[in-house]
């Protein structure tokens, strides 16, 4: 063998790749397939519809049903649980059971329990404990019972409104995403209420030609989830408070919309999804362009791919930015 397995351990499977490890007590049958430089730790089971990508790590009293695929750097925490029927019944099987993704490098925490039919994202994290009962996107912390978005990995948070220095410069501010600015709008307050003020290719630097708003949305939601091609967007809470992400493929950062004088400018290719929103949010979006569908990327893998220096047309950056 080329493998590892504990002499207590049973594993009918003849496909492990090299450099795995199974420990005592865990139980592979005979369809599964686990990749290499896997640690399947004590006490795991794996069901033969199964797929096991490299470098994967399985802790301890975690069971693998059938339909579950674990991509590449995959972490999954002690006693996490999989399922893989929306209905069971005792001595009634479905057809086919529900296919749950776990993308490369997500991480499950110890005793999240995921419903079947799920895409965990690429690189997110769910927290200890979650009850994960929808798609998780790439990069996204959740947690809680529903698991709601809390975060995304490696996103700086921003507040509005900017600090005091950066609102009084007569300039937009930059971000660490590449191309995303900061924007201070005029505030006129007197006795018969307040005004907020900006002009198209000033505080908006691009000739707007639609504008949509979002409000009512259940906090639990996530909006936008997308990237555009050739669109710019303008973004300004007027009322509540709204997280927003944004992604460059290289970078991200997190803003939090709570002022109708923060608007943040967003170019095309940039990922961005707003959550968290407050009950009485409303957002305001200016965009650039009308409505055409082949505009979004809405998978983010495709994202990075056209993002890559090395894709055909894609944007040069140095890597020491």
């Amino acid at each position: 063998m080329d493998h590892f397995q504990h002499p207590l351990a049973v594993v009918e499977t003849r496909t492990i790749d090299p450099r795995t490890r199974v420990w005592a007590f865990a139980h592979l049958l005979p369809g599964a397939k686990v990749g290499a430089d896997c640690n399947i730790c004590d006490h795991v089971f794996i069901e033969n519809d199964v797929r096991v990508g490299d470098r994967v790590t399985i802790k301890s009293g975690v069971q693998l049903w059938d339909g579950v695929t674990l991509e590449d750097d995959v972490f999954v925490g002690p006693n996490a649980t999989f399922t893989n029927d929306p209905f069971p019944r005792s001595r009634k099987t479905p057809e086919r059971f529900s296919p749950t993704l776990v993308k490369r490098g997500a991480s499950i925490g110890a005793n999240a329990t995921l419903l079947p039919g799920l895409t965990v994202g690429e690189k997110a994290m769910v927290g200890a404990g979650a009850v994960v009962t929808r798609d998780v996107p790439a990069n996204a912390i959740v947690v809680g019972n529903p698991a709601r978005i809390v975060g995304y990995v490696d996103a700086a948070i921003e507040r509005a409104p900017l600090s005091p220095a950066a609102a009084a410069a007569p300039r937009p501010a930059g971000s660490r995403v590449r191309g995303v600015t900061l924007h201070t709008l005029k505030r006129v307050d007197d006795l018969r209420g307040s005004l907020v003020v900006g002009e198209i290719l000033k505080e908006v630097p691009f000739e707007v030609r639609r504008f949509f708003m979002v409000f009512d949305v259940a906090s639990e939601e996530i909006r936008g989830e997308h990237a555009h091609r050739t669109l710019h967007q303008f973004l300004v809470c007027l009322r509540g408070r709204v997280h927003l992400m944004v992604d460059d493929g290289m970078l991200r950062q997190e803003f939090v919309l709570a002022d109708p004088t923060f608007g943040v400018h967003i170019p095309p290719l940039t990922w961005g999804s707003q959550f968290r929103y407050s009950p009485d949010a409303a957002l305001l979006v200016l965009a650039s362009d009308l409505y055409r569908p082949e505009d979004y990327i809405r998978d983010y893998g495709e994202f990075l791919t056209v993002v890559s220096p090395r894709a055909p047309g894609g944007p040069a950056r140095d890597p020491a930015e």
